[in-house]
């Protein structure tokens, strides 16, 4: 209904609108440093997302603050959104907190700091109880203190026992999780039918097969 989605689609217009073009590639792949593409950018729907950067600034920068603009966006779109649309958008986060959490067990497990490790983490993957996790001394310690109240908490339950935790290589758990998400969202995307199904079914089965 246009009361419930008319803004919201008015934005997601606009944010379409603002993607780089093959021109916009064009032109960045010209310049011979980031101060230059900062200069060709700032003509383009990011603006001046780097003006209080100081140069010469460094890639890492600029993948921060391309990474901030995205998540500020999808935020905002998401505090916004009714249902379904609410739901699908927490959807698209979860696979952002399957990676996060890979990172956070690898880099305890290999007595790394945790604040450094947090810093690493995406931001569409944060969750309240993220920062917790190095107190875990191993992988279903983890799962019982801190991700089953996170929405990951029953692709734990579903597909990895607490024994298969602590003895399983952290890649096929990883991807162990990945399949059970993928598979969920897959549901409910079909649940909601109409165009979502079509499109999702064609991204969501594309990414099955690349893991797979």
């Amino acid at each position: 209904a246009n009361i419930d989605d008319g803004y919201l689609e008015g934005l997601l217009r606009g944010y379409r609108g603002g993607i780089l073009t093959s021109g916009d590639y064009a032109n960045l792949c010209q310049c011979e440093t980031i101060d230059d593409m900062k200069m060709h950018l700032s003509s383009t729907d990011y603006g001046n997302f780097l003006q209080n950067e100081p140069s010469p600034i460094s890639t890492t920068t600029l993948a921060e603050k391309c990474t901030e603009k995205l998540v500020e966006e999808f935020n905002f779109l998401k505090v916004q959104a009714v249902e379904p649309l609410a739901t699908f958008c927490d959807y698209i986060t979860y696979g952002y907190m399957i990676d996060n959490i890979i990172l956070m067990i690898t880099g305890v497990n290999h007595d790394r700091d945790t604040q450094e490790l947090l810093e690493k983490c995406h931001p569409l993957g944060m969750f309240d109880s993220i920062g917790t996790l190095s107190v875990a001394t191993s992988p279903s310690e983890l799962y019982r203190m801190v991700l089953v109240d996170t929405p990951l908490g029953p692709y734990f339950g579903d597909c990895l026992s607490l024994d298969d935790l602590d003895e399983m290589n952290i890649e096929i758990i990883r991807n162990t999780l990945y399949k059970a998400y993928l598979e969920d969202f897959y549901q409910f995307c079909q649940k909601v039918g109409g165009s979502t199904a079509e499109v999702m079914h064609d991204i969501l089965t594309l990414e099955a097969d690349r893991r797979a």
